[in-house]
């Protein structure tokens, strides 16, 4: 299988390679950003692209969708270290085949990648609670550590009803407290920050 890797990490793409190499895989490419993984690949035209999902210019996700716009029809994988399912769906609805997390070994790499190839593994998009954008902004601003008396304020409600968006909140999140649904709503990916 010949392969282009994209990360922005220099030492762990030199490593990448080694082990992959190791394996019998052909990294025929490297690249440092999305933008060039992008040109590299289409001019190219590995049989797979592993993409690491931040990286400076344009991102994983972005080279993604536009290898698929592009009409690249070869295994796109993400390989990370972030696991949130939120990041998941965004990389299944970019295009890619797969997400493999950055502490495989590279035999388990190889053997994941050949399963994809053969059609036995895919990335299926994690099922998330579907949150209103009032019920998000109530969120964004529990984060923020505003009481519901101040929520209501920010936005022009009564207590009575921001209340009932928090008890709407804490039930699709599966939580029992604020605590809880803080902490659930960061681990999908709720609350991080747009890159």
């Amino acid at each position: 299988m010949r392969l282009l890797i994209a990360d922005d990490h220099p030492l762990f793409r030199l490593g990448l390679r080694a082990g992959l190499e190791a394996e019998g895989l052909e990294v025929v490419a490297e690249a440092g950003n999305g933008l060039e993984a992008l040109e590299k690949t289409l001019a190219l035209q590995p049989e797979a692209v592993l993409l690491d999902l931040r990286m400076p210019g344009m991102d994983g996700l972005e080279c993604a969708k536009r290898l698929r716009q592009a009409g690249y029809r070869g295994i796109i994988a993400f390989l990370t270290t972030y696991q949130e399912p939120a990041l998941l769906r965004e990389a299944w609805l970019a295009g890619a085949d797969a997400y493999f997390s950055k502490e495989l070994s590279a035999a388990e790499l190889r053997s994941r990648l050949l399963r994809v190839a053969r059609g036995e593994e895919r990335l299926h998009p994690p099922s998330l609670p579907h949150l209103t954008p009032r019920e998000e902004e109530v969120l964004r601003l529990l984060a923020q550590g505003l009481s519901a008396k101040g929520i209501a304020r920010a936005l022009g409600l009564s207590p009575d009803t921001v209340k009932d968006y928090m008890e709407n909140i804490y039930g699709k999140l599966l939580a029992r407290n604020r605590v809880e649904a803080l902490e659930r709503a960061r681990a999908l990916g709720f609350l991080r920050e747009k890159t």
